[in-house]
Formats: C-alpha cells, sequence, structure tokens
C-alpha cells in the first residue's frame, strides 16, 4: 500500500513539474516571439488553404494568403515542402495563427516528453529512468529543440516517426514500421539518407516487410499529393531548388563544407559534396550491414542501436538541413546516457556528455544567429557519435541496483 502511494505521488510530482516546465516555455515564446515571421506560418497557411479548398501550390493563391493573414515573411512563391505535408497542417489550419502556433508549441514538447519517457523506459533498472526530469529540463537548452520551439518548425513529426518506426520493429510489426519511417520523407532532405540507410539495415536483416511497407507509405503520399495537385512533384522540385540556391553553404553538412572548399565553384562544389555524402553513405551502410544477423545468430544492433548511426549520418550527409531537423538526435543521446548510466554504475559520466552535448548545441545556435550560417552544428554531430561509439564499447559492469519489479 506505501509502495502504491509512493509510486502515485512520484507520478503526480512528475506530471507538474513537466506540466509547468512547458507553460512557461511557451508563456515565454508567446510573448516574446513574432510568430508571424516565422517557419510555422508555412505550414499553418497551408493547412488552412486545404480547408478552404484552395492549393497551396498555386502561386497566386499561396501568395493571396500571405496577404489575407497579415504574413510578414514571404520568401517563397509555393508551399516549400512535399505536398501531402499540407494534409498534416489542417488541424493547424483549424485554429486561429497565433492559437495555432502555442498549440504546436504544447504538442511539440510533449512529443519530446513523451519520446524520453518510452525511451528510458527500455530499461529495467531504475537508475535511468531517474533522469527523465534532468533530461526533458535540459532539453529546453539543446539547440536543435529551441529553434524548433522559436521557429515553428515541424521536426517533432520526424522525431515522432522515427520513435514509432523503432518501436513497431521491436514489437515485430515491421510492415507498419515501414509505412511509419516513410512519413520522414515529408522532409525530403531529411528522409532519404534516413531511408537509404534503414533500408540497407533491412537488407542486411532480410526484413522484406519493412521495405514494402517503406515502398506502400511512400506510394501513398505520392498519390495523395497528385489528388491535389497532378504537378506536385514537378513543382517542389522548383521550390525546393530556389530555397537550396539561395542557402549554399550554410548548412553543417559535407555539401556546405565542400561548397566553401572549393569557394563555390562548379563542378568543384558538386564533385566533392557528392564524393564526401557517398563516402559517409557507404560507411554507415557498411557498419549497419556487418551488424546484421548471421544466420540464426541474433542482430548485433537493436532497432535503437541502428538509428542511432542512422539519424546522425543521414543528417550530416544530406544536401540540405537547419539545425533543428537534429531534433531527432534525442533518440541517440537518451540511449547514450541510460547506457553509460547503465554501464559506469555512475551518474558522472552521463551528466558530462548531456553538458557537453547541450552547451556545444547552443554555442552553435550563437554563431548562427550571429553569421546566419549553420556550420557549427556539425559538431553536435560528432559529439553524438563519438560518445555512442564510447558508450557501445565501456565494459559492462554490474547494474546499479536491482530491476524493479513488473507488479
Amino acid at each position: 500500500m506505501k509502495t502504491s502511494i509512493q509510486k502515485i505521488l512520484g507520478h503526480i510530482i512528475t506530471v507538474t513539474l513537466i506540466g509547468g516546465m512547458i507553460f512557461l516555455r511557451v508563456k515565454i515564446s508567446a510573448t516574446s516571439f513574432d510568430f508571424q515571421s516565422s517557419n510555422f506560418t508555412f505550414f499553418w497557411l497551408a493547412g488552412r488553404m486545404v480547408l478552404e479548398g484552395e492549393n497551396p501550390y498555386d502561386e497566386s493563391q499561396y501568395l493571396a494568403g500571405h496577404e489575407t493573414h497579415g504574413i510578414k515573411w514571404q520568401p517563397n512563391k509555393i508551399f516549400p515542402y512535399p505536398l501531402p505535408l499540407a494534409i498534416f497542417c489542417i488541424p493547424l489550419g483549424l485554429l486561429p495563427l497565433p492559437t495555432a502556433y502555442i498549440a504546436w508549441q504544447i504538442m511539440t514538447l510533449l512529443i519530446v516528453a513523451l519520446t524520453i519517457f518510452i525511451l528510458l523506459n527500455h530499461w529495467q533498472e531504475a537508475a535511468p529512468r531517474r533522469l527523465f526530469i534532468p533530461i526533458f529540463a535540459a532539453m529546453f537548452f539543446f539547440g536543435p529543440l529551441y529553434l524548433t520551439l522559436h521557429t515553428g518548425s515541424i521536426g517533432a513529426l520526424a522525431l515522432l516517426a522515427i520513435v514509432g518506426a523503432i518501436l513497431l520493429l521491436e514489437k515485430d510489426k515491421s510492415l507498419l514500421a515501414g509505412m511509419v519511417l516513410s512519413l520522414t520523407i515529408l522532409k525530403p532532405p531529411q528522409g532519404l539518407t534516413i531511408l537509404l540507410l534503414a533500408g540497407i539495415w533491412f537488407l542486411g536483416r532480410r526484413d522484406w516487410k519493412a521495405i514494402y511497407g517503406v515502398a506502400i507509405g511512400g506510394i501513398a503520399l505520392l498519390v495523395i499529393g497528385m489528388i491535389q495537385d497532378p504537378l506536385w512533384v514537378v513543382k517542389f522540385r522548383g521550390a525546393s531548388e530556389a530555397v537550396m540556391d539561395r542557402t549554399l553553404g550554410v548548412h553543417s553538412n559535407v555539401w556546405a563544407f565542400a561548397y566553401l572548399a572549393c569557394n563555390g565553384s562548379e563542378p568543384c562544389s558538386t564533385l566533392l559534396g557528392g564524393t564526401l555524402s557517398l563516402i559517409l553513405l557507404g560507411l554507415g551502410g557498411f557498419f549497419l550491414w556487418r551488424n546484421h544477423p548471421q544466420g540464426t545468430a541474433p542482430a548485433k544492433l537493436s532497432a535503437w542501436e541502428a538509428f542511432n548511426v542512422i539519424i546522425p549520418i543521414g543528417f550530416v550527409s544530406t544536401i540540405y538541413l537547419w539545425a533543428y531537423d537534429q531534433l531527432p538526435y534525442i533518440i541517440p543521446i537518451v540511449w547514450i546516457i541510460g547506457t553509460l548510466v547503465q554501464k559506469s554504475r555512475s551518474y558522472l559520466y552521463a551528466f558530462l556528455f548531456l553538458i557537453v552535448v547541450v552547451l556545444f548545441s547552443l554555442f552553435a545556435l550563437v554563431q548562427q544567429a550571429s553569421t546566419d550560417k549553420d556550420l557549427w552544428s556539425l559538431g553536435t554531430t560528432i559529439i553524438v557519435l563519438v560518445f555512442f561509439w564510447a558508450a557501445s564499447r565501456m565494459k559492462q559492469k554490474p547494474p546499479i541496483d536491482k530491476p524493479l519489479p513488473l507488479a
């Protein structure tokens, strides 16, 4: 009886703390940020236009929507994301713009909290699970989440899709996992490399259902877009090229550094960027392939561990992503923290890693704000990969405490 009361009290305190932190962060955003000049307006306007029977890929309608709703920032002539994403934005379009911005802030933070909670519960030991509140609080200062909240970006959708895929793979629901993972293609530069590396891992596992699931999900998204606009793929390609042309050499990936190394000259930058990207993808794919099951032996990598490699390698090898697209790094970050606690029987290394990755990501964010270039975020990727490698090879020690009873 006493134990049950303690658990209930612990849950109440946890929910109160999480709710309080979310409330304070959302209040700061609502009072200090001009959301009408943010990325969030792209998604809200697309959802509102679909509700009103309009086409976000119609230039005249899209620009008129900016004027109608008082949206100040107009960098694009049409919705600069895949058209099927507009369907997912309909719930936002149901709300007035200020309310929708606040609602999305809350939803993003709830997705982050749920992700951390679910992943930490992979450990039977209580020690890693005790870090739920500290990790969630630290994420408020994690550069990618800070920028996501600041701009109203939708990186939480990619985070949710990848976590969902991991959980479904763990339950041997590969077909559904592939379909869920295919949603990452709603931001093609992010989804293409993730799906490529995941596909190599699926092939190594002979997990044909996961591959079929990705194909089914991708075809479904293509058809949904064609129902809205048969030429949406062509129009999206044109919009994407315009976005990339004005942001060359500013991202934290090999393509940007190749562009800078070649002083923007062609074909040097394209050849160098493509070569570096292929090398990284090849190395990542080789690592995933060599760790697939051998005969009847179990896989050397769990689904979670595989995506700990896929996410950062996919980010740094693609052609266009910003720091807020590193939000799925929360997945390997939680694994690293939990593994360091479990293997070292101490919180010291886990907190050291958490401090290093958060402080550096903030430093990279400051550099981006002062230079309009996101080059320093490469360091966040390197830190995550290095600590993942170190945690993977750390010698296992006895658990820090006994597993909690299941009841």
